[in-house]
């Protein structure tokens, strides 16, 4: 055979596949010493191992049998697959909602790229709506692909144009935004927006999924839909982020920009709002409010733009024996702003103080949060508190670090005098501080206890 049936195949493999007489993408029965597979053959990533085939069983899932164990393979049939979902024109519905979709990569707009094994973003925003027909239902979809990023790679420039992007289709009469976007970063996202687009008129929704698109466990067509909802049909006209609630499908969360964190590496549930409640439930039928105030939708074209960034802001995590040399070294960088993400209710070693004393000299904006992630940095109540705020370090309330360093970064955009960057930091633009946090906003249960034993079986986790 061609060597172009053996895409990625090497070495044993490769030997078995010519002995067989199995192509790449052929329907294959292969009867080994753990059991017999049928499925279809897949490409191997040019970076893996010699050992394996790979094949798409039918529950969709990919399996690596070993090559040590096969017996026998025989090819039952032929079909090179296309993963590539084709673009379709959304169709226009009248009476239906206008809900503009920003694209800009991630798991949500995303494949399998079979050459190097990895996800790739690659589905543009129509292709999405091939993916996903459904949304024709809920609105009438206008896309555009700003980007096709993984969120890691997301930055300043990215949340800039964003924001002037989003402030166009506001003045143009959209009904709602959502905004495709990986997980990792999409909190950090959101919290810049938040900053950055303020009074607006219409709800911003920013959506990801935790599982590509091709696998049957993905939560993007569902995401989806909610995120379409809540901005097409929800009355809450903030930045919010919308994933899912429980693991399972029964509903969605929208979570506000300012207050929400990613808990989990892999779960389709990961994200939580911390220190509140979310802001509401979504489902395909409609949205459910959770918290009694939040800004509601207007008719009006009125929206604030601020599209300002600096990156001269650093995050420094404390952790015991901390060196001075730390502090100096990103003075001497340059940097303009630190937030520091201090033990307890915000505190670093005394070994700093020198180094924080010598950047406040230099007119370092610094900042505390903690590591908590739940409450407040209260440090007038220890000498160490006390000792820092006397020193020049500002303490943030329950703001979560990630959300005070894009803070910083953007109210340094605009401004570096101390009382004036004082005053920015330390008044609310969207509950990024609150005056207290609902007896309901810190929940951690811990595996093993028997009232929570009890509890997990009667409720989804």
């Amino acid at each position: 055979m061609n060597e172009d049936f053996f895409q990625g195949y090497k070495g044993h493999a490769l030997e078995l596949l010519k002995q067989y007489n199995v192509r790449v993408w052929g329907q294959a029965e292969v009867e080994t010493t753990r059991g017999n597979f049928s499925g279809t053959v897949l490409p191997r990533s040019e970076n893996d191992d010699d050992h394996h085939i790979v094949m798409k069983i039918v529950t969709g899932y990919n399996i690596g049998i070993d090559t040590d164990t096969i017996t026998s393979m025989k090819e039952v049939g032929y079909k090179k697959a296309n993963y590539k979902i084709p673009e379709k024109q959304f169709p226009i519905t009248p009476g239906l909602p206008r809900v503009k979709l920003l694209g800009t990569g991630g798991t949500i707009a995303s494949r399998l790229d079979y050459r190097t094994g990895a996800v790739i973003p690659a589905f543009s925003p129509g292709e999405l709506y091939g993916a996903v027909p459904e949304l024709a239902d809920i609105c009438n979809l206008e896309t555009e692909k700003l980007f096709a990023v993984f969120s890691e790679n997301m930055g300043p420039k990215q949340y800039i144009a964003l924001a002037q992007a989003i402030g166009k289709e506001i003045e143009k009469g959209i009904d709602g935004i959502v905004i495709g976007h990986g997980t990792d970063t999409l909190s950090h996202t959101g919290a810049a927006l938040s900053f950055m687009v303020q009074n607006s008129p219409v709800p911003i929704v920013l959506v990801g999924s935790q599982r590509s698109s091709d696998r049957p466990s993905s939560d993007a067509a569902l995401n989806l839909m909610h995120a379409m909802t809540a901005a097409g049909h929800g009355d809450i006209a903030e930045v919010m982020i919308c994933m899912f609630g429980p693991t399972s499908d029964e509903y969605g969360l929208l979570h506000k920009g300012t207050r929400v964190r990613k808990m989990h590496s892999s779960y389709r549930s990961t994200f939580r709002t911390i220190g509140d409640t979310p802001v509401a439930m979504i489902t395909r039928k409609g949205l459910t409010p959770i918290k009694t105030e939040y800004n509601h939708r207007r008719k009006d074209r009125n929206v604030v733009i601020k599209p300002y960034f600096s990156d001269n802001v650093t995050m420094l995590y404390y952790y015991p024996a901390m060196k001075p040399d730390i502090i100096d070294g990103m003075v001497d960088m340059g940097y303009k702003g630190i937030i520091i993400v201090g033990t307890g209710l915000g505190h670093v070693n005394k070994e700093l103080y020198p180094a924080i004393e010598r950047a406040h000299a230099k007119g370092v904006h610094m900042f505390m949060t903690v590591q908590t992630i739940w409450g407040y940095a209260h440090m007038f109540v220890y000498d160490t508190g006390r000792d820092m705020m006397a020193k020049g370090i500002v303490p943030l309330g329950n703001m979560l670090p990630e959300v005070a360093f894009v803070k910083l970064s953007w109210v340094l955009g605009q401004t570096e005098d101390p009382a004036e960057v004082n005053r920015l930091m330390l008044t609310p633009v969207n509950d990024e501080i609150t005056e207290r946090e609902p007896y309901n906003g810190y929940l951690v249960y811990q595996g093993g206890v028997p009232e929570v034993e009890d509890f997990i079986k009667k409720v989804h986790k």
